[in-house]
């Protein structure tokens, strides 16, 4: 529900604030077959659409989209009832005309003043014979009854053909680089890596390949260039996190970096620069990667709390990035776990710092959530074959008032370790301590009560101690003179 929320908020705020106080627009449009109805003018914004003008269709097939304010360049859509007819590009001219067909949209378009259209369905046009072209080659090529003998000429024909599209295109490109039309063929164009040079002892830069990568990638894509956030595919937040997860460590310092990297490219411009640190916020607030929920707190304490973004965000959507990050603050990967001490099924206040095992395990539950009833078996599974192994306890915790549901839960699921009753704390909520919206939650402290793993299911922590184990004995072996 949270992520709902923030998400909405965003994106009602952005919609609002999206369009430049610049010249209007006049858009006049035919459609031949089309009479007496109503159109909408759409665009996209990432992964979201919206409607930004409507027409009435008089029954000649003539209709008008215009505005006193200019709209922001990208790729906008003609909507007839549910779904959209055709695409069109916005850039800098925006007082022109199309005049179309509804037997193809595409094929009969006739653009009037202005250059960026004529290219982009020039280009629709051409790719759709060249399309046409290749589909019995490419029917070939997919035809497992034929051999790889056979299927060479089909390879070399589709590979001619694909030659073409993209001498057409890099001939568009170089012709017209500034129209939005240049710009959005060359986003899909390939970053060509060189083969590594060699040192002078002949060995090869295995690095090199990498960090070449990484430093081009955004060759052909330009982060302040906010009509690329206006495209019928979320190239721009697609692109980012494939930097992202592709090509830096998955560790909060290495993924920060790489983030105020491409802000400070983005900031040129403002609608840019919120969006890429927007489309971040929202990728880390719930990350796929233990420990990546640090990368969310740091950006709204670098980019929110600093008042870095007030140009744009209202209050009640800065106060739940707020609360969210300050939910998450205290129980971080590497953060000092808070002690717990609350009572057992005899009222007796039980702490957690007086386990006194090389490994705590903190569990949350809810006797009523059914996802911990299949969870905590297997935990219980764990703990029984790997308590003494891995000298560890487990500090179970139970979310409900309710201090019988808590004994029958322990002697249903036969838990034989540390079990307390959540609301029955002295040091006050466990959610003030431990971020636990869910049930159930489970975080890893060491013998310093640094929390070192959270969220782990429980068929998987045996995995996990197996390796931290490891780990901890690569960085206690003194390295060589000669490393």
């Amino acid at each position: 529900m949270k992520r709902a929320l923030l998400t909405f908020g965003f994106a009602f705020t952005l919609a609002l604030g999206a369009w430049a106080q610049t010249p209007g627009y006049k858009i006049d449009m035919h459609i031949k077959g089309l009479k007496d109805t109503t159109v909408y003018l759409g665009y996209y914004y990432g992964e979201t659409t919206y409607v930004k003008d409507t027409a009435r269709v008089n029954h000649n097939g003539d209709f008008i989209f215009d505005g006193k304010e200019a709209l922001p360049q990208g790729v906008y859509m003609v909507v007839l009832g549910q779904s959209w007819i055709f695409q069109f590009v916005v850039s800098e001219k925006q007082r022109f005309s199309l005049t179309t067909d509804r037997a193809d949209y595409v094929k009969n378009m006739v653009v009037k003043g202005d250059e960026d259209n004529q290219l982009f369905f020039d280009n629709l046009r051409y790719n759709q014979v060249k399309r046409e072209e290749s589909e019995p080659y490419i029917k070939i090529i997919k035809d497992s009854t034929k051999t790889e003998e056979e299927k060479k000429p089909a390879r070399e024909a589709y590979a001619k053909i694909s030659d073409n599209v993209m001498a057409y295109q890099d001939g568009l490109i170089a012709k017209s680089p500034k129209s939005l039309t240049a710009r959005l063929i060359q986003i899909t164009k390939p970053i060509q890596v060189p083969d590594p040079p060699k040192r002078v002892d002949g060995t090869v830069d295995s690095t090199f390949q990498l960090r070449y990568y990484r430093e081009h990638f955004f060759d052909y894509f330009d982060l302040a260039d906010d009509a690329l956030i206006r495209l019928p595919k979320p190239f721009y937040q697609e692109k980012v996190y494939e930097y992202l997860d592709k090509l830096f460590f998955q560790t909060p310092d290495s993924i920060m970096s790489a983030i105020n990297g491409l802000a400070l490219k983005a900031k040129k411009n403002q609608e840019t620069y919120k969006y890429v640190v927007w489309i971040c916020v929202y990728k880390y607030q719930r990350p796929t990667i233990m420990g990546l929920d640090e990368v969310y707190v740091r950006l709204y304490d670098k980019y929110y709390a600093s008042g870095d973004m007030d140009f744009w965000i209202n209050a009640t959507l800065k106060k739940n990035l707020k609360e969210y990050a300050d939910k998450l603050r205290p129980s971080l990967i590497g953060k000092t776990g808070a002690n717990l001490v609350m009572q057992d099924e005899h009222l007796k206040p039980r702490s957690m710092y007086d386990l006194k095992t090389r490994y705590t395990i903190l569990y949350i539950f809810d006797p009523d959530c059914g996802h911990c009833r299949e969870e905590s078996p297997k935990l219980v599974s764990f703990y029984n074959k790997n308590k003494a192994k891995f000298n560890l306890e487990v500090y179970a915790v139970s979310a409900d008032t309710s201090m019988q549901k808590m004994k029958d839960y322990v002697k249903e699921m036969k838990m034989t370790w540390v079990t307390v009753n959540g609301p029955r704390s002295y040091v006050g909520p466990y959610s003030k301590l431990y971020y636990a919206e869910t049930t159930p939650s489970l975080y890893v402290l060491d013998d310093k009560r640094k929390i070192i793993a959270k969220g782990i299911p429980a068929e998987k922590l045996e995995e996990f101690f197996m390796n931290y184990e490891k780990f901890l004995v690569r960085k206690t072996v003194p390295k060589s003179k000669g490393d």
